[in-house]
């Protein structure tokens, strides 16, 4: 199969544009989608391409965005949302979770809602406190949402394509810092399934549990651990909902230990989940008690030593690592 290396953020537009060519019901919205050509530019050259019915600039109101995708989506549409960042969802929160995740199962089926709301995510290049969440696990604490979280621009594609043909509402978050990594993306087109981990790396020593940009850090972490002669397998959730657990499973029982590795604030947080369902699950296979590498309990900080020092890095994660050693 014929590979090409690209950034995320073009393996994102490659997706969006095929979805659009394959079928006319899927149409994209949000701020500056159309005449900007998005933020972070994935709808470059849509407005030209496909016209202003189909790339449709939005008011600036988040719950505007929310609120007419679901009602697009129940009336038979397949929109897909940009929020500009998801600092911003938390104003569209009601359409997000009280409408669009619930309209399925509070009509017994007779609506269904297949909308996708694209979010940028993460924190990082001194965006300050209220410009830097990463706010995935809140959402998925909802069911009847979906909740996809790539780490690369492979991945980011093809559960793109899956999000935007699934009947479900789907929260895409796309983190900031990934948009200009590049990967290799086949050019014959994929789809990925929905709800399945993947693993990034295969060791026997400890297993490093981590989505988005923390695949990143995890990885970057086992090649510095791999020179000590230790060998961490990484395993990528990709989705926090549906939540794929086997391969997390699968990996405990063989190395006996686990790290949790997540952008996201340490209380309430997806690591606590994580290392909840391994206790119950596994608890025989326990070896040492579990370890979270996250942000820091604090408003992200301007100043950017500081910033970077709230942050999860690779030796944060290598130091945790040693800990459950």
């Amino acid at each position: 199969m014929a590979e090409k290396n690209m950034p995320m953020r073009e393996a994102l537009r490659a997706a969006l544009r095929e979805e659009m060519l394959r079928d006319e019901s899927v149409f994209v919205m949000g701020e500056e989608v159309g005449a900007w050509q998005g933020t972070h530019r994935v709808t470059r050259g849509f407005l030209e391409e496909f016209g202003p019915k189909r790339v449709r600039d939005t008011p600036i109101s988040e719950m505007v965005i929310a609120g007419a995708a679901v009602g697009a989506a129940m009336a038979g549409l397949r929109p897909v949302a940009e929020i500009m960042t998801i600092n911003f969802a938390f104003l569209a929160i009601d359409a997000i979770i009280n409408h669009g995740a619930k309209v399925h199962y509070m009509f017994n089926g007779q609506f269904k809602c297949p909308m996708v709301i694209r979010c940028a995510s993460g924190w990082g290049n001194q965006a300050t406190a209220t410009h830097s969440h990463t706010p995935e696990p809140i959402f998925a604490h909802f069911p009847g949402l979906y909740v996809a979280c790539p780490a690369n621009a492979y991945d980011a594609k093809g559960m793109l394509k899956a999000a935007i043909r699934d009947d479900n509402p789907v929260l895409f978050t796309e983190s900031i810092a990934l948009y200009p990594k590049p990967s290799p993306v086949p050019e014959e087109e994929y789809v990925l399934p929905i709800g399945k981990s993947d693993v990034k790396r295969h060791g026997k020593d400890v297993t490093l549990v981590t989505y988005a940009r923390g695949v990143e850090w995890s990885l970057q972490a086992a090649d510095m651990l791999a020179k000590e002669g230790i060998e961490a397998e990484v395993v990528d959730l990709r989705w926090l909902r549906p939540l794929d657990l086997e391969p997390v499973f699968e990996s405990f029982k063989k190395t006996n230990r686990c790290v949790v590795v997540e952008e996201s604030l340490p209380h309430f947080s997806f690591g606590s989940e994580i290392a909840a369902q391994l206790q119950e699950a596994a608890f025989d296979y326990m070896d040492a008690p579990i370890q979270r590498v996250s942000a820091m309990d604090v408003p992200l900080p301007y100043a950017a030593e500081i910033e970077l020092m709230a942050l999860p890095n690779a030796q944060k994660v290598v130091d945790a690592v040693k800990r459950v050693l």
